[in-house]
């Protein structure tokens, strides 16, 4: 007589499981991270290798993360920052942490989130800084659009931040708030302190620009494209209308963009080109970095065969360059 309730009960069941199965999408599996492993990291090493920090899951909020740290030697766990310190005023959930970084004297936390991806990975966001004595958590450039600081950094005396918007430069005093200028002729032809997608695809490149270990300059780079025709590549998986997808893309037998270092005062002004000898647009610069004295650079520079390899020292005071290092392949 319990039979009818037993065909009952396995109706029911089987309507969820046919329910949950209907409820398995496309867009669940692949633009959600319901079904995504857990992940080591981002992990950073904090005073000199004594201590690391990495993410792990909050208990507190669901889907949200503390930073944590961990001794080397003994494996003491402690929260450092707690998902509760990252809920800005005004709302009620801690913002989602797609990358951290550490000030150099540990005093403040920069997180990057609300990421867009630009080519093959996610450099564009939102930057916050978290000044750990205080509690206080601030949006850096807020002022600009949703989505659109790149490659956020402290100066190397923790006093400011650079970043790049919209194809230029800018540095924020941290504690006034007061946003300097560096650059402001960029546009999608000419591209400041990031790169095109020619540079990304042979080099790797992507950070455009350097702070001086002294904290007073900052170099960068600057790609002209301005010659540089459009490709329109079709997109038909990210939508069920396929579309189009502008990139600058130079086709075999015509020329790649210029490009050219610079160096800037941090606060503001003229920047003073780096008078690296050579066509432009038929050499790459794909690497510079300052000297620990902040007196000069060194930029590599490599032919567009690509069958010659050059170093440059830059010196600061006198405007002048020299070649330090030279290595061709054989013909």
């Amino acid at each position: 007589m319990y039979k009818p309730f037993i065909i009952l009960a396995l109706l029911i069941t089987s309507t969820a499981a046919s329910q949950q199965r209907q409820d398995l999408t496309v867009e669940r599996v692949f633009n959600s991270q319901e079904f995504a492993s857990e992940r080591f990291g981002p992990a950073r090493w904090v005073e000199d290798g004594d201590g690391y920090t990495t993410l792990e899951r909050s208990d507190k909020f669901e889907g949200a993360s503390d930073i944590v740290r961990y001794e080397t030697k003994s494996g003491e766990r402690s929260i450092l920052v707690s998902a509760e310190d990252l809920v800005p005023g005004g709302t009620e959930l801690p913002l989602s942490i797609r990358d951290y970084t550490w000030s150099n004297n540990r005093n403040m936390l920069m997180i990057f989130t609300n990421t867009q991806r630009v080519w093959r990975r996610h450099t564009r966001g939102d930057y916050w800084v978290l000044n750990l004595s205080t509690k206080i958590l601030r949006q850096i450039g807020k002022d600009y659009p949703e989505s659109s600081l790149m490659f956020a950094k402290f100066s190397p005396d923790d006093k400011k931040i650079g970043y790049v918007s919209k194809h230029n430069i800018y540095v924020e005093d941290l504690e006034s708030g007061k946003i300097t200028t560096i650059t402001s002729d960029g546009t999608d032809k000419l591209i400041n302190g990031t790169f095109d997608w020619a540079y990304e695809e042979e080099f790797g490149c992507r950070d455009g620009f350097r702070w001086s270990p002294d904290s007073k300059s900052i170099a960068y780079w600057q790609i002209d494209a301005s010659d540089i025709r459009v490709f329109n590549m079709i997109n038909n998986t990210d939508s069920i209308y396929s579309f189009e997808i502008p990139i600058q893309y130079p086709k075999v037998g015509e020329d790649p963009s210029s490009c050219k270092i610079g160096v800037v005062s941090a606060t503001g002004g003229e920047t003073t080109w780096l008078p690296i000898p050579g066509d432009s647009k038929q050499n790459y610069l794909p690497r510079m970095m300052w000297s620990p004295d902040s007196k000069s650079i060194m930029s590599q520079q490599i032919n567009r065969k690509q069958n010659t390899n050059k170093l440059w020292s830059y010196s600061v005071a006198s405007n002048e360059v020299k070649n330090v290092f030279t290595d061709k392949d054989e013909e």
